[in-house]
């Protein structure tokens, strides 16, 4: 680990240490026995689980992506926002895609886009904020409050300043309070910036604004190199949409892709672990079941989402008993 990372970590652990003094205390508590009524989580399909599936001999699109969630027994959805902007090219209104979502019994939990606003150049930074707002108000028009904020843009830089990076993701927090919208400052393993706790927890909490939160994702912790006693550091308020997934013991951390992150339970990942944690540094919000797998992908998207939930809530379950 270079000295500029080093110094980027001790920052962001003593920080969000500050930030929770009782985790640790928390954590020593002996959990009570988990019942249906005492799981602190909801649970919620990614688009991108069954993006490639077939249902009812179609492939799926954002509409049939609708009512498998709802048929499965997920309460939340969390579209991408490409899935949106096709649906409107191809002749949909946000309202009735609003209603049918109301209609299915689900609520937006969040949304994934793409706006580059960690941009190291002003113009692609600005252009990076104007995406951001124009996919907030689509999120706010289809009922929800939240919108994935990946380090797009800054995937293959190395030796930012953390610190003009808070600076950048202030702004947008800032735009998100004026938009009614959460960014959450989410982790990518996979790339040279944000790959790690330390490095998320430092830009979001130097940050310094009341929206700023984070979207952490099992799979990514795991492939950007934290351990994940690292989460016990983040405070469940700051927390709202955490994406759930495994993986196998093989290929490798360095090795391993997207694709080949399988349902909770049938992989490595200390899940028991995680959604201790999780339920002890007070995370109460939405478990979301986000798979590029195509193998699943080959299968019917009920049977995928169902056998995703199912795995998801016995992973749960175990855990917290």
């Amino acid at each position: 680990m270079s000295s500029e990372f080093s110094r980027r970590g001790f920052f962001a652990a003593s920080g969000a240490a500050l930030a929770l003094p009782g985790a640790a205390l928390a954590r020593t508590q002996a959990p009570a026995a988990a019942t249906p009524t005492s799981i602190p989580f909801r649970y919620c399909l990614n688009t991108s689980t069954i993006r490639e599936c077939s249902y009812q001999g179609k492939k799926v699109d954002i509409l049939a992506g609708i009512e498998v969630a709802s048929k499965a027994g997920y309460t939340g959805i969390e579209p991408w926002i490409g899935e949106i902007d096709k649906y409107v090219k191809e002749g949909g209104t946000l309202p009735d895609l609003r209603r049918r979502i109301a209609d299915a019994g689900l609520t937006v939990e969040s949304a994934i886009g793409f706006a580059a606003f960690l941009s190291e150049s002003d113009e692609e930074r600005k252009k990076g904020l104007e995406e951001a707002k124009r996919a907030m108000g689509l999120v706010q028009a289809i009922g929800g409050t939240r919108l994935a904020a990946p380090p797009v843009g800054v995937t293959d830089k190395t030796g930012l300043d953390p610190f003009k990076l808070a600076e950048r993701y202030q702004a947008l927090c800032e735009l998100g309070r004026v938009e009614g919208i959460l960014p959450q400052l989410e982790l990518w393993g996979f790339s040279k910036t944000l790959s790690r706790l330390g490095e998320v927890s430092f830009v979001g909490i130097e940050a310094a604004h009341p929206q700023a939160c984070f979207l952490l994702d099992v799979y990514h912790i795991y492939k950007g190199g934290s351990d994940f006693e690292g989460l016990a550091m983040f405070a469940g308020q700051r927390m709202h949409n955490i994406h759930v997934n495994d993986y196998p013991a093989e290929p490798s951390r360095a090795t391993i892709n997207d694709a080949q992150r399988v349902y909770p339970g049938d992989g490595v990942a200390p899940l028991d672990k995680i959604f201790r944690t999780l339920r002890d540094v007070g995370y109460r919000g939405v478990l979301s079941l986000e798979l590029f797998n195509r193998e699943y992908w080959k299968q019917d998207a009920l049977e995928v989402a169902k056998t995703g939930l199912e795995k998801t809530r016995a992973a749960v379950a175990r855990a917290l008993s």
